[in-house]
């Protein structure tokens, strides 16, 4: 009896220990979820100890985690709104933006379409803007050289960072979208259901094309702006370091919660973070900043911590 006692009362003490172990959790955009993912991993390998979790809330969805104080990390393709800035500022949360990729939004289309070999800035507005729904349904009507043949949209759902910056970049104004297109918040999603429809046009971040490449056609892109190059540009990474893929090249980036940073383990993963990112980044298919750019992230970090 008192043999089973003492076994309870151990395993008792081995569970407490377990759920005792602090987590990192980390929830936000699709987008960056891969690079962050890749981040995780290597740390974990050095850091048996430390259990992190990592989700795919979406931008937006992350960021309500995020300042209910739910979540330590959220990634972020986009700049934290106003009104999100005013919820952490209800929940007495402070945080920092960290800059940590970049990337390109890819147009893309079926690989059998031989028509759109490139497409406009305005074009993409006509096909995108809330007037255009329950009225624009044919590509001719786009461009009268095209075939009078069905136009199906594909993009991201209106909780992503990246529906947010294809709207912005595009409308001019975040969140203003015909609501007729086949939305949803994971990117491989998309990718299918684009790879399956010979009329179909879309868009996502580049690194998710560059995965399935042998499914999808990239369309180049031209602003009409003579400052940003001459007629269509695909979103290369010298293109996108340089600017030139306008208006659809744009930071990503990490928020941190300054309650969490008191914590050894998350100061010691946010240093790795910006440490590692550049080779993480590549590998997944994004683009790195510059050496100088992160060090200057890394000083951003080092003062937040002693304030």
């Amino acid at each position: 009896m008192r043999q089973t006692l003492y076994a309870l009362i151990l395993i008792f003490l081995l569970n407490a220990c377990a759920t005792g172990v602090p987590k990192i959790r980390i929830d936000g955009s699709s987008t960056v979820y891969p690079i962050t993912e890749a981040v995780v991993e290597e740390f974990v390998k050095k850091n048996k100890n430390t259990k992190i979790t990592v989700g795919h809330a979406g931008t937006g969805g992350g960021l309500k985690k995020f300042c209910r104080n739910e979540i330590d990390i959220t990634n972020a393709s986009r700049n934290i709104k106003k009104k999100e800035i005013e919820a952490c500022k209800g929940n007495d949360i402070d945080f920092l933006e960290l800059s940590v990729a970049l990337d390109g939004l890819a147009i893309v289309v079926h690989p059998s379409n031989d028509w759109a070999k490139d497409i406009t800035v305005a074009e993409l507005k006509k096909m995108w803007e809330p007037a255009a729904q329950d009225k624009i349904k044919y590509w001719d009507q786009i461009r009268s050289t095209w075939p009078h043949k069905p136009l199906n949209l594909y993009g991201a759902g209106v909780s992503s960072g990246t529906y947010d910056y294809f709207t912005e970049a595009i409308m001019g104004e975040s969140h203003a979208s015909r609501g007729d297109y086949n939305a949803s918040e994971d990117d491989n999603v998309l990718v299918s259901g684009i790879a399956g429809d010979p009329y179909a046009l879309g868009f996502f971040g580049v690194a998710y094309y560059e995965e399935n490449h042998d499914k999808l056609k990239l369309v180049p892109v031209d602003d009409q702006k003579p400052d940003n190059g001459n007629g269509a540009i695909l979103p290369t990474v010298e293109n996108v370091k340089s600017g030139q893929y306008a208006p659809l090249s744009r930071p990503l980036f990490i928020y941190v919660n300054k309650k969490s940073t008191r914590r050894t383990d998350i100061q010691e993963f946010v240093r790795f973070y910006l440490q590692n990112v550049a080779t993480y980044t590549r590998e997944v298919g994004y683009i790195p900043m510059s050496a100088e750019d992160y060090q200057k992230e890394m000083i951003k970090f080092q003062d937040f911590i002693k304030r």
